[in-house]
């Protein structure tokens, strides 16, 4: 674009309509009087009570358990006057051997009772359950022995066992359970494992109890044993005894099926929306976990029904009108039952796939108490290799909520405590976000926590103000999406577009230190990935303002839009004319235009397709490659690669040179070499094949 005509458009775009302003904050997106209703009726207080009712369930993923958590929160939605046709449960077969794309779906899974006494040096019950939930390792199976115990340190390589005859034996390990019973049981021939915590937290916590699994792949199944999970105390005091050299015998057993062909239960309820119900916003928690499991995720599970049922007695008493957007609710078994999901929904896509679904919020681990935890909420940007208003909106709502006075009788007095981060995964939010559903999708969810994944993770951590305000900012940023009018878009639009200034100028800054801190003679090569960074933000940029019209269509949003989109062009011209200066400052003369090699000629020509949807769940592809292949995932090369958004840039269209070229922009640079490799391992795995250009 000439200079004259992009100053002139950026002239028009702020004199022609009122722009975002840093005073503003979410009431400007959405009227008062609707966050106040929202307000009104939301209520922390009744969702800790769904917290607490569900912590009664060992709702492990594939387990009896965890369909009655289901049924139990189906019964809810029918109480608050979700019909069939409004709420349901989709169950999907979970055995261990099914697959959902590349997901290998878990066992089902249940046990009665355990015992872990010991026997020698002297007679003494060390763990019971089901009063610890968490003291057996889940998809344990049924068995009972009276072995001596070995200490394998951590058990989780090789070298543990090294001068050590665990074969019939009960082994004590520190490491994660699944790992251990791997290498204890299935290669070295133990019996069963003792596993105890023992990381930085078990130092502060000694009587906490660590939550593991066996997640036995296909071919394990028939060989699985079972395992114990104890306390820091508790292991330690074994481990001492072994020290000294004393002869320690447990009696171990487990009661019940164990493993066995079970279900995923996917709770989905809808609130319809009017004017273009076809279109979709999707709110998504995991609903399982073990029994004593609050924060995670009965948290995130019991902010959905409160919301559902508010959302719902709002509409059907007319204090806010039918939304226009269809609001779907999803409960699933954390990923696994996420992907069953896909697997079944081919039309689970995104708008730049041609789907209906238009934003996902995912909630996971949201009422933490933030007083008793230190802890505080991270509201997760989609990956970079996804355009959407949805960031900018959601932190808006935060920003907003963050200025009320909430609060709760049962409630803390804390300060909101929340910031917005770059993607991470860990959640289901990355499978919405996959390259091949396209879904943007965020995570609300509090870190750091001590308690995860632990016995200390119970319902008094959990902050019925904390949970309102996660629920508030959810509610209000799907409302406000749904219910777009023309003022409200073009404010939208200038927000949005704010923003994404914000985020050209800092991928920019990061480009500009790239090329001054470049060696002189790679100065070449890092002017043009400088380019590449530049270039990549840019259209990024420019897809996500574009995204307001995927809300709403109105003629003036359109030529705002379109003139936003000229002046982040403008913007982007003067960053790169900002790059060629700096190359000419350092070198003394104009870079050269890009000379591509032989080999990066060829990668130019290969184009993969996935054959696959959703993200590779973990160790794919190098479980479905030969011996000889595998060991590279163990080197630094490997590890270096930000394998989910390389999978993600695998659209079809890009050559692997533009998908190594679109990776290096995103994070930094990375070898044509590895992308290859990783690309052609798919191919081998079945996961994508090849194109010529």
């Amino acid at each position: 674009m000439r200079p004259i005509l992009w100053l002139g458009t950026v002239l028009l775009a702020f004199s022609a309509l009122p722009l975002w302003s840093q005073e503003d904050d979410g009431a400007a997106l959405i009227d008062r009087k609707i966050v106040e209703v929202l307000r009104s009726e939301l209520s922390g207080e009744l969702a800790k009570d769904h917290v607490i009712a569900i912590t009664r369930h060992h709702r492990i993923q594939g387990s009896r358990g965890y369909s009655d958590a289901a049924r139990y929160v189906l019964n809810q939605l029918r109480e608050f006057g979700f019909g069939p046709q409004e709420a349901w449960i989709e169950s999907f077969p979970s055995d261990g051997a099914l697959r959902y794309q590349t997901w290998q779906s878990p066992s089902g899974w249940s046990i009665d009772t355990a015992e872990l006494r010991m026997v020698e040096p002297r007679r003494e019950l060390i763990v019971r359950y089901p009063e610890i939930a968490m003291s057996v390792i889940t998809y344990s199976n049924p068995g009972r022995v009276r072995a001596e115990l070995v200490d394998v340190g951590a058990g989780t390589s090789d070298s543990d066992y090294q001068g050590k005859d665990v074969e019939g034996k009960l082994v004590l390990a520190t490491g994660y359970g699944g790992e251990v019973h791997r290498l204890a049981v299935l290669k070295y021939g133990a019996a069963a494992v003792i596993c105890y915590l023992n990381d930085d937290r078990a130092a502060h916590h000694p009587d906490m109890t660590g939550y593991t699994g066996m997640w036995p792949r296909t071919d394990e199944i028939p060989r699985v044993t079972f395992g114990f999970n104890l306390s820091n105390r508790q292991g330690r005091r074994l481990k001492e005894l072994l020290t000294r050299g004393q002869r320690v015998v447990l009696d171990a057993r487990v009661d019940g099926v164990g493993l066995e062909p079970g279900r995923m239960d996917v709770v989905v309820a809808v609130v319809k929306g009017a004017s273009r119900p076809e279109k979709e916003l999707v709110y998504t928690a995991h609903l399982d976990h073990p029994k004593e499991s609050a924060n995670d995720n009965a948290s995130g599970s019991a902010a959905l029904l409160d919301m559902a049922r508010s959302l719902k007695s709002l509409v059907s008493d007319n204090r806010l009108p039918q939304p226009g957007l269809t609001l779907r609710f999803l409960w699933v078994p954390e990923l696994f039952g996420t992907m069953a999901y896909l697997d079944a929904h081919s039309e689970f896509k995104g708008p730049e796939l041609g789907g209906n679904y238009l934003a996902g919020l995912n909630l996971d681990m949201v009422g933490e108490n933030l007083e008793l935890l230190h802890s505080r909420l991270n509201i997760t940007r989609p990956p970079p290799t996804i355009s959407s208003v949805l960031p900018d909106i959601t932190e808006a709502m935060a920003h907003f909520v963050d200025s009320l006075e909430i609060s709760s009788p049962r409630g803390s007095q804390s300060n909101f405590n929340f910031r917005v981060t770059p993607y991470t995964g860990g959640s289901d939010h990355v499978i919405l976000n996959d390259g091949a559903v396209r879904i943007p999708a965020m995570m609300l969810g509090h870190w750091p926590d001590y308690t995860h994944h632990t016995s200390e993770d119970t319902p008094d951590k959990v902050d019925p103000v904390q949970l309102e305000r996660i629920e508030l900012i959810a509610s209000a940023t799907f409302w406000h999406l749904a219910n777009q009018a023309e003022a409200q878009s073009l404010k939208l639009t200038n927000l949005v577009a704010e923003k994404a200034q914000g985020r050209l100028a800092s991928a920019t800054n990061r480009a500009v230190a790239l090329l001054l801190e470049s060696p002189a003679e790679e100065i070449a090569t890092s002017y043009h990935e400088a380019k590449e960074i530049v270039d990549f933000s840019l259209r990024r940029e420019q897809r996500s303002v574009a995204n307001v019209l995927d809300f709403a269509s109105f003629d003036r949003t359109r030529r705002l839009v379109d003139t936003w989109q000229q002046a982040l062009e403008g913007q982007g011209e003067l960053m790169l004319r900002t790059l060629h200066a700096l190359f000419y400052q350092r070198s003394n003369r104009s870079p050269m235009p890009r000379l591509r090699s032989e080999g990066e000629l060829a990668a130019a020509r290969r184009i993969p397709r996935r054959l696959t949807r959703g993200p590779l769940p973990r160790r794919v592809p190098e479980l479905l490659l030969a011996e000889d292949r595998r060991p590279w995932y163990e080197s630094e090369e490997a590890r270096a690669l930000d394998r989910y958004l390389l999978v993600n840039l695998i659209d079809g269209d890009r050559s692997v040179l533009e998908i190594r070229d679109a990776l290096s922009a995103a994070t930094r640079p990375v070898p044509l070499t590895s992308v290859e490799r990783f690309v052609q391992d798919l191919e081998t795995a079945g996961i994508v094949e090849f194109a010529d250009r």
